[in-house]
């Protein structure tokens, strides 16, 4: 699946996504700016925190109760679409998703 990173500065970065993959993973192993994954996706950070563009949200499905209690603690202004990347798992359904890295 094809998968487009947003950068705070308005540049896009996108790649070729396996599915089954996270897309912290994801944007880690391409080097996307602004996606750091501390924890390496065990939910004790919120440094994958990314906004879904509008047009995706219904289909990321939401935030659990443990996502949407890390997701209060993010840097970056939480907002609608807010999720932890880590939580995001690549498939077919999700072919030309679009995520937004917050201005950290």
């Amino acid at each position: 699946m094809k998968v487009t990173w947003i950068l705070p500065d308005g540049s896009e970065k996108s790649a070729s996504v396996e599915n089954g993959m996270n897309m912290m993973q994801a944007a880690v192993a391409h080097d996307v700016p602004g996606i750091v994954g501390e924890c390496g996706g065990t939910l004790s950070c919120a440094t994958c925190h990314v906004y879904v563009a509008d047009d995706w949200q219904g289909k990321t499905g939401v935030a659990d109760e443990f996502e949407d209690a890390m997701l209060d603690v993010a840097e970056a202004e939480r907002r609608e679409g807010s999720r932890l990347s880590c939580q995001i798992e690549a498939s077919d359904a999700l072919d030309g998703l679009v995520l937004i890295v917050p201005q950290a």
